[in-house]
């Protein structure tokens, strides 16, 4: 292209086939939309900001940048700072039941880092892993990314089915090509809602020692149960090291932190070192301290209570919201925990084509297919509450509700079905 006396030349770039399987994410193109006017958003899964401990925060901030500073604001380590490490350790311990040395654990840029990691850690492209049907998005894009493909269980109101999972095991082991690993949410699952049962996980401990294959436990919501008693992780029953366990500290600290973990073998962690180092050196410095004092002042423990009180209102909320306006040929999950509800409403309805009405409409959510590796079905949503208030999450249901009138009423009266 000419400009003035000069000729401007434009590169033509070559890009990797590894991102010919990424796709834009519904959820981060939403975002975007958060703070549009009038609009109520279920989308995104962020916390309230009501739950983030300022106040807190910034008492360590100022101790750090008095104290600290000169180790703060350094490079870091890769496999993140000791003292992190072993307060990471007391609260797995404390929490979840799990054993385990510093060494065994790797302070990540977020659990998304983590998901990255063990995807190209564990999974040569090509190979395959097994996921509940639906599964986090996070992780549709982390193995995506790795060109891993996806085999989903179906799950039911107590978590994946393994009966299912022990039949597709059985399957593959007939045809040569186990999976890699199996990943599973067991409490409040994004998108789902559901618990894994104790049972269920019993039985797949049982599954991962018969087969030889290793369990991927992801664990950011277990913290935030609002009903029922805590089920034990899976990796507290495991009983020779076939579970990497991850956790974050995004909906119990806050989310712009970025600081999530990782917990495996030696071996297994050595090799995530090696891929961090390429991603990123190491996760923030800074961020880790702030981590590291919110564990050892014991800040989190007092917060949780508070995170909860605030949470279980607005579930309460949703479900009584949802049961006063659904359709009646509607379900959902009843959660007793974490930060969303899965609607299935009429099969005649595609989800994704109907949100650019939802959104005209004042409301916003994630369409079901997002969360179906191979966009094994349409009729699915993903609703939000932890965001919302209490007066948004009404609003938006009735919103929600009068879109999918509009959109049954407008396939009904289509050509296709008079015939």
């Amino acid at each position: 292209m000419l400009t003035g006396n000069y000729y401007m030349i434009y590169m033509k770039f070559t890009f990797s086939s590894m991102l010919s399987e990424m796709k834009p994410s519904e959820i981060r193109e939403l975002l975007k939309m958060a703070n549009t006017k009038g609009l109520i958003s279920f989308g995104g899964g962020m916390p309230d900001p009501a739950t983030f401990p300022v106040e807190e925060l910034e008492a360590i901030m100022a101790d750090i940048f008095k104290n600290s500073s000169a180790n703060a604001f350094q490079y870091g380590v890769t496999q993140g700072i000791k003292p992190l490490r072993e307060q990471i350790r007391r609260l797995v311990k404390e929490t979840e039941n799990i054993d385990c040395t510093e060494d065994q654990i790797n302070v990540t840029s977020g659990s998304q880092q983590a998901l990255y990691a063990v995807s190209k850690v564990l999974v040569e492209p090509g190979r395959s892993v097994i996921t509940e049907l639906p599964t986090y998005v996070g992780a549709i894009s982390a193995n995506n990314a790795n060109k891993v493909n996806m085999v989903g269980i179906e799950m039911d109101d107590n978590g994946m089915r393994t009966d299912l999972l022990e039949d597709k095991l059985s399957k593959m082991k007939a045809g040569g090509k186990l999976p890699e690993f199996i990943y599973v949410i067991p409490n409040f699952h994004n998108p789902a809602g559901y618990t894994l049962s104790l049972e269920r996980r019993k039985h797949l401990i049982e599954l991962a020692v018969d087969y030889n294959v290793p369990i991927v436990e992801d664990n950011p919501y277990g913290e935030l149960r609002y009903y029922g008693s805590k089920i034990p992780s899976i990796k507290s029953m495991d009983p020779d090291n076939y579970v990497i366990y991850m956790g974050t500290f995004s909906k119990v600290m806050t989310p712009g932190l970025r600081i999530g973990y990782v917990l495996g073998d030696a071996e297994f962690i050595s090799k995530v070192n090696l891929l961090k180092q390429a991603l990123d050196l190491s996760t923030n410095t800074l961020s880790e301290y702030i981590a590291y004092e919110y564990l050892k002042r014991d800040i989190m423990k007092k917060q949780i209570p508070k995170n909860i009180e605030i949470y279980r209102k607005k579930r309460d909320a949703m479900l009584k919201a949802l049961s006063d306006n659904f359709p009646s040929n509607s379900k959902w999950s009843k959660p007793d925990g974490g930060m969303f509800v899965w609607a299935t409403v009429d099969p005649a309805i595609d989800t994704t084509r109907m949100l650019a009405r939802s959104v005209k409409n004042g409301v916003a959510y994630i369409s079901g297919v997002s969360f179906h590796p191979n966009a094994e079905k349409r009729n699915n949503m993903r609703i939000n509450f932890s965001y919302p208030s209490v007066e948004d999450i009404h609003e938006g249901i009735r919103r929600l509700s009068k879109t999918l009138e509009e959109e049954a009423a407008e396939i009904e009266s289509s050509p296709a079905k008079a015939q």
